[in-house]
């Protein structure tokens, strides 16, 4: 179930405050989805790294209430292995998303900005990358740098720009057609000058909105590559490297060393989805006040 799915069921709607429109419950929901992901941080932070220790005595303890996901096969505590290794992920992908953003910024303004070449060369590098299948161009770049952050963070980040840019370049697109736009050009105005001043402050609310729904796929990749042995160190609590070290006691019935950092994962990929959504909702006025 989506969160607009969500947002519509009347039980929702009651608790997300009664008869207030789509725009107050899209507010609140996205504050108790700030302020989860701001508890996985705090969280990640505030925990010491004495849960990362080896402690044979606690090896291999079943989920309770003094250790909720349990302990691996060295006496690790899982919970904060976990929480350790999402903050890692949202690093990763604050920075890869950062840097595809301004790609695609870049990229859709200088096609939509500079002369035809210039476009039909952009438009069919978006193709080409869009077209490539995607994880196999993450490992393969990945790869080639030499795996470790570095690697993960440049194969993020050169992967995921295309569409952005390809929404950025349709809106640019369209403002060139606008009056305040044909009035700076008869101006004299530089399209340097027309794009920092006029478009960008328009393009804003959309490039916020497509950054932040680049963090769920570029959380997803970096484990999914980290999983396949091409990411991220094993030393480090990564979520990749608990799911790929877990698939060898699975069979042993110590289901909570996959379980558990696989459903965190997912939660966090859900709640930067669902906030990038209701952000758009927000953003959208057609939509904000239904």
């Amino acid at each position: 179930m989506n969160a607009e799915a969500l947002l519509e069921r009347p039980w929702a709607g009651r608790l997300l405050g009664g008869e207030a429109n789509r725009r107050k419950r899209t507010l609140i929901l996205v504050s108790l989805l700030a302020a989860f992901l701001a508890f996985i941080v705090v969280g990640g932070a505030l925990l010491g790294q004495s849960g990362l220790s080896t402690n044979v005595e606690l090896r291999n303890l079943a989920p309770s209430l003094r250790y909720p996901f349990g302990t691996d096969w060295l006496g690790r505590n899982m919970l904060t292995r976990t929480l350790k290794g999402l903050t890692l992920s949202m690093g990763i992908g604050l920075l890869a998303s950062s840097i595809s953003a301004c790609i695609a910024v870049l990229m859709g303004l200088a096609a939509a900005t500079m002369p035809r070449a210039v476009d039909a060369f952009i438009s069919w590098l978006i193709d080409l990358f869009l077209s490539m299948p995607h994880l196999v161009m993450l490992i393969l770049v990945a790869f080639i740098l030499g795996g470790g952050a570095k690697g993960v963070i440049i194969a993020v980040a050169v992967t995921h720009w295309p569409s952005l840019a390809r929404v950025v370049r349709a809106e640019v697109l369209q403002l060139r057609q606008a009056d305040y736009v044909r009035f700076a050009k008869h101006a004299g105005r530089s399209r340097l000058w027309i794009a920092t001043r006029h478009m960008l402050p328009h393009l804003a609310p959309q490039v916020i909105v497509g950054y932040i729904l680049l963090f769920p796929h570029a959380i997803l990749h970096e484990a999914s590559i980290t999983f396949l042995g091409f990411g991220l160190s094993p030393h480090k609590p990564a979520i990749g490297v608990i799911l790929s070290e877990s698939m060898r006691y699975l069979s042993t019935g110590r289901w909570w060393l996959a379980f558990f950092p696989g459903l965190s994962l997912l939660a966090l990929v859900f709640a930067f989805y669902s906030l990038g959504s209701n952000l758009r909702l927000l953003a959208d006025p057609w939509s904000a006040h239904e």
